[in-house]
């Protein structure tokens, strides 16, 4: 990006575009702040929201980049499907009870007894402390399902240095999982039916549909991601999956807002097309939305590594990893996806089509007796 590049947005009373030393950062409604641009750092123009990223007129990368990433996401969920925990599927539970047992030796007895793809979590802390043992054995027929569990126990009561009495076996069925995914199933199509009217009562239904597929966007980059690197699916992570579409549709609207007022101020009057508009928006809010995405992702990212990884408070790592995944992927849709599509779809639009026309045509008027009268 250039400077000179941000200076067209400055306008005469003829409405000719200009090339000027100093630019007005924000337009009308949003308070004016002017900035030398020749001398500004990158960060006080990010924060006075003078920088001028073509997010609509690259646009093209970033769904190419997104399609790319959700068609892998969806051979791998096709292939190999995802990596679903026993409340969703049905396994068996081992409590043990113990102060001094550890998640990795667990893990490590766990796997010697030939037991894959086991989850341990530490519930209650100190005298309290137990640990939870979790393992699909559905494949087993069910006396080698019993043997299994009894080796199981036996292993980790040694360990422990308890009873093989004293570790409680329960079977775990796929009921509440199950119960799980249809609540979610039901709150999601909710969801989007309640958010398709509020935004298209509050901005227009175009505004809507960019929102809704940014939102599905998310959704199928967090999937994706889900079956290609295998992580477990629990219920703490549909918790967190519907958790981030609120998110995702919080940033989208902050800009949707910002272009609403930028349209009425500059595109109505004729002074800059829909598609620049969008831009400019998506610039006066980029350090916004970095901010807010940061914030968020920083107390995850510390509960997801802190706590789950160092500290061993394993039952947090389900959930983080869906937040940490979907905030990251809503912040991206918010910018690169939905606010591009909006511009894509309103272009379309004969009004927008006219008003981009008068421009370009005083553009060319403009050229020549400028270079007259250099």
């Amino acid at each position: 990006m250039s400077d000179d590049t941000i200076n067209h947005h400055a306008q005469t009373d003829d409405e000719t575009p200009v090339l000027e030393p100093r630019e007005e950062a924000k337009s009308e409604g949003f308070g004016v702040q002017t900035i030398d641009v020749s001398e500004a750092s990158w960060w006080r123009r990010l924060g006075a929201g003078a920088t001028h990223y073509p997010f609509v007129h690259r646009s093209r990368y970033y769904f190419v980049l997104s399609f790319l990433v959700i068609v892998a996401g969806l051979a791998a969920l096709t292939g190999r499907g995802l990596n679903f925990g026993i409340s969703f599927k049905g396994g068996v539970s081992w409590q043990v009870p113990s102060a001094t047992l550890t998640v990795k030796q667990a893990n490590t007895i766990v796997a010697r007894a030939g037991v894959t793809q086991a989850t341990v979590v530490t519930l209650g802390s100190h005298s309290a402390r137990t640990l939870e043992v979790q393992a699909d054995l559905t494949k087993l027929s069910g006396a080698a399902r019993t043997a299994k569990e009894n080796q199981v126990a036996s292993l980790l009561a040694a360990k422990a240095h308890i009873p093989s009495s004293a570790v409680a076996i329960e079977f775990v069925g796929p009921t509440w999982g199950g119960q799980i995914t249809d609540a979610a199933v039901k709150a999601l199509i909710a969801f989007f039916v309640g958010i398709i009217l509020y935004i298209s009562i509050r901005f227009e239904w175009k505004m809507a549909a960019a929102a809704i597929i940014a939102v599905v966007h998310d959704l199928l980059v967090t999937i994706g991601i889900y079956a290609l690197s295998g992580f477990q699916v629990t219920p703490s992570t549909v918790i967190a999956v519907l958790t981030i579409l609120g998110y995702s549709l919080y940033d989208t609207i902050v800009v949707f807002d910002r272009i609403k007022e930028n349209v009425g101020g500059l595109v109505d009057k004729g002074k800059m097309n829909y598609s620049d508009a969008v831009d400019l928006s998506v610039n006066q809010t980029l350090a916004r939305s970095l901010n807010t995405s940061l914030v968020a992702v920083i107390p995850i990212l510390s509960v997801l590594v802190i706590g789950a990884y160092v500290l061993g408070a394993t039952t947090l790592k389900n959930f983080g990893l869906a937040l940490v995944v979907g905030l990251t992927s809503g912040a991206y849709s918010s910018l690169f996806i939905a606010s591009p599509l909006l511009a894509r779809f309103k272009e379309r639009e004969h009004r927008y089509r006219q008003i981009r026309a008068r421009i370009e045509r005083r553009a060319v008027v403009a050229e020549p007796e400028g270079m007259t009268a250099s």
